[in-house]
């Protein structure tokens, strides 16, 4: 549903919008498994492999901008293009911090097991969460996404999201790492940067972009421009309409 407002203004193309597993309908990975970004890589590839697209573009938003940037640059040979909304590369973490961080990641995965999702007494206390998460979403993007995100329960509603996709990650590529993998991107890109999003406080962005033959547009909005009202859908459309307009 991150695409209700954006798809029906893309012009020309075919869009097989993925629900990655743990969210929406997709089912969740196996209890003795956990998700990241790596797992992310290889579902996109099976479910090209599934449709029989040897090259192919990706579109994403966030997470999916972040796992389009690695996708490219892993198996360059299958991707066409890629056309990303505030999102290019994942959070990075230093070595003077791993240990830590895996140590903290390690006892967050034992806690999880006494954790609950919580339960809404009806929609609209649904939406309100929503729209006051971690990333805020205006009203309508917040109702667009709980038609798909939420399931009837006991008592209420809650999302279908696994609660361990709020698990912090047990490691982080560094820096250098992610400039590596910028670099190796070898097929046109269409970068979005919301002028109010969470890309904009990375101050290394510049650096990372620095040399690159990247189309980039900054837009005003914040991190979910493309869904929070029909203007900055629009603006994205058109970024992008021009962007695939071009191969």
């Amino acid at each position: 549903m991150t695409y209700a407002r954006l798809a029906p203004k893309l012009q020309g193309l075919r869009i097989v919008a993925l629900d990655f597993p743990g969210h929406g309908h997709s089912g969740h990975y196996a209890s003795n498994s956990s998700y990241s970004m790596w797992e992310y890589l290889e579902d996109v590839l099976l479910v090209a492999e599934q449709l029989g697209w040897k090259r192919f573009s990706l579109m994403g938003h966030s997470l999916g901008g972040i796992i389009s940037t690695l996708l490219a640059a892993a198996v360059p040979e299958r991707i066409e293009r890629i056309a990303l909304i505030d999102g290019l590369i994942p959070f990075t973490g230093e070595a003077d911090g791993a240990a830590k961080r895996l140590g903290d990641a390690l006892r967050a995965r034992l806690a999880v097991r006494d954790k609950r999702k919580p339960v809404y007494a009806d929609l609209e206390r649904a939406v309100q969460a929503r729209m006051q998460g971690v990333v805020a979403v205006s009203r309508e993007a917040a109702e667009l996404l709980a038609q798909r995100g939420l399931e009837p329960v006991p008592g209420g509603y809650t999302w279908r999201t696994d609660i361990r996709l709020t698990l912090p990650s047990v490691m982080r590529l560094t820096f250098a790492h992610v400039e590596q993998f910028v670099h190796s991107v070898q097929c046109p890109v269409s970068l979005v940067l919301a002028e109010g999003g969470q890309m904009a406080v990375e101050p290394r962005i510049a650096q990372l972009l620095e040399g690159r033959p990247f189309e980039v547009h900054k837009l005003p909005g914040g991190h979910h421009l493309h869904l929070n009202d029909e203007s900055g859908a629009q603006q994205v459309a058109d970024c992008f309409n021009r962007f695939f307009a071009a191969t």
